[in-house]
């Protein structure tokens, strides 16, 4: 347990990680940590400012600031920011002007990060990010994309995160097994699937008190039943491009076929009755109790459920933990990123090649591992080839504050996880590069439309709250057929639409 919670925190700390990686290494000393090339060079001097998400940050001297700054041919300044503070703090920086050499930007799309590119005030390193091998493979090209701005253009580095099996449906392989069913690939088979989880005793206790998706709404969106909803349309997000123009998903005719097929679902009472008032923690327990045979998550996530499922079912294995690769050719993509770091145009271009490589050499190996188990005899030892950290003293030694720096994220990290046991991990992992075929990103982030900041929240709110109805009985299909046809000719929408479709074909250049 202990590793698993270093991991879990590490995998949040990554987040900030490529904050701190713009302090130090020029193209020859960050390349060789030792050398002739790298004692040539003086080490360079940055300034750093990051979140932290832990109570005390590392000290100047913290022995692992100390190697990696070696490593790196670097002395970094960090100024640590509490995660509660963070932003408040970011944009009294940013209006200051005193802008730290590299600096965590929690919304690269934010109003007053977007204004200051504009404005000229960040690097645009779009033509330099080929020149570094591991910005250029170890940072998705998914995140790379998704982080430019409206020009098409990016001026920050992406903090890595995996893209690939994003949160969608595990079912239970065991309740399968014990109907005779495989997994499904269509809506069709997810609605007999789901109807023999509900009415057909899948754990074989004799008794109907079993529900087939435990699943919940929220306010602005669909919750955990927006896979359903995208399987449908195959749009990830809000927007679709169709026929060189964005559309707005909840227009598309295949919307008004999931809500028929979702209110369906709510008829039957093939997912709990109360989902419209459900809580997210809510939504786990019934898994957890073993009434549910399916919940939207992802495979990582196996050890959150697999102790209470064993409770009702002593002979549920890892790998009855079951990920669906798609329904109706559909999965959904991750964005590859949470934040990104950025380079203020005030530091010269020289420096800033330099702080280029120098995340580009604390992603190597050899460099990363060193805040990600410490040193071996104080943070770890080695067992059966085996690196087994202790997990207290690498944090007390603030080892994965640095992610909040520079961090590689594992593209199966959403997956796999060291502690699995063996068959979970291939299990896994052979699902995860099924769905990559056909995975969907949301082409949409990031893109710019002044009349969505005003108008788009109200029409979303009012738009789920139809939704919901519709799918309790309250309101008729009609209802939405309604609304989608005043909507459509609003002229909000339709001045949204516009600019999100100018947005994406300047971004892309103009594809």
């Amino acid at each position: 347990m202990k590793k698993q919670a270093l991991l879990s925190v590490a995998s949040i700390l990554a987040l900030s990680g490529v904050l701190a990686a713009c302090g130090g290494g020029n193209s020859q000393s960050a390349s060789a940590p030792a050398g002739d090339a790298a004692k040539a060079e003086d080490p360079l001097q940055l300034s750093i400012m990051t979140i932290l998400l832990t109570p005390t940050p590392a000290a100047d001297d913290n022995p692992i600031k100390r190697a990696i700054e070696k490593a790196t041919n670097s002395k970094m300044n960090i100024q640590w920011v509490s995660s509660n503070t963070y932003n408040d703090k970011l944009n009294v920086t940013l209006a200051s002007g005193d802008i730290p050499d590299l600096t965590y930007i929690s919304d690269p799309f934010s109003p007053v990060f977007r204004s200051m590119v504009q404005q000229g005030a960040f690097w645009d390193i779009t033509n330099y990010i080929k020149d570094y091998p591991n910005l250029s493979s170890k940072i998705s090209k998914t995140a790379w994309e998704l982080t430019k701005m409206e020009d098409g253009k990016n001026y920050s580095i992406p903090r890595p995160r995996p893209s690939e099996a994003d949160s969608f449906f595990i079912v239970r392989k065991d309740w399968l097994d014990a109907l005779g069913m495989k997994p499904p690939t269509t809506t069709d088979e997810l609605y007999q699937m789901m109807k023999a989880f509900t009415e057909n005793d899948p754990d074989k206790n004799g008794k109907k008190d079993t529900v087939a998706f435990t699943a919940n709404v929220n306010p602005t969106d669909m919750g955990s039943l927006g896979p359903i909803e995208n399987a449908f349309t195959g749009v990830n997000g809000n927007w679709k491009l169709v026929d060189g123009k964005m559309v707005y998903a909840a227009f598309l005719p295949e919307e008004r076929q999931a809500l028929e097929y979702l209110r369906k679902l709510v008829a039957e009472k093939l997912i709990p009755e109360d989902f419209a008032s459900m809580k997210g923690t809510q939504v786990k327990d019934l898994f957890k109790a073993g009434r549910a045979g399916m919940i939207q998550d992802k495979a990582g996530t196996m050890n959150d459920y697999l102790p209470d499922i064993k409770k009702a079912a002593p002979n549920f294995k890892e790998t009855d933990f079951f990920p669906l690769t798609s329904v109706n050719n559909y999965n959904p993509k991750g964005p590859g990123f949470a934040g990104t770091l950025a380079i203020p145009k005030k530091v010269p271009e020289a420096k800033m090649k330099r702080i280029l490589k120098l995340v580009d050499t604390w992603m190597n190996d050899d460099v990363f591992n060193i805040q990600q188990y410490g040193f071996e005899g104080t943070h770890y030892t080695v067992k059966d080839g085996v690196k087994v950290v202790d997990t207290k003293k690498l944090n007390d030694d603030n080892g994965p504050d640095f992610n909040q720096i520079v961090y590689v994220a594992d593209p199966y990290a959403s997956s796999t996880k060291v502690f699995f046991p063996k068959e979970a991990n291939d299990l896994y992992k052979k699902i995860q590069d099924e769905r990559a075929k056909n995975s969907v990103a949301d082409s949409s982030i990031g893109l710019f439309s002044p009349t969505s900041q005003q108008f788009l929240p109200e029409f979303q709110k009012n738009l789920q709250d139809l939704k919901t109805k519709i799918l309790l009985g309250s309101a008729p299909i009609t209802a939405w057929d309604d609304y989608v046809n005043k909507m459509k000719n609003d002229p909000n929408i339709v001045k949204i639409s516009q600019e999100m479709t100018d947005a994406y074909k300047k971004r892309s250049g103009g594809k």
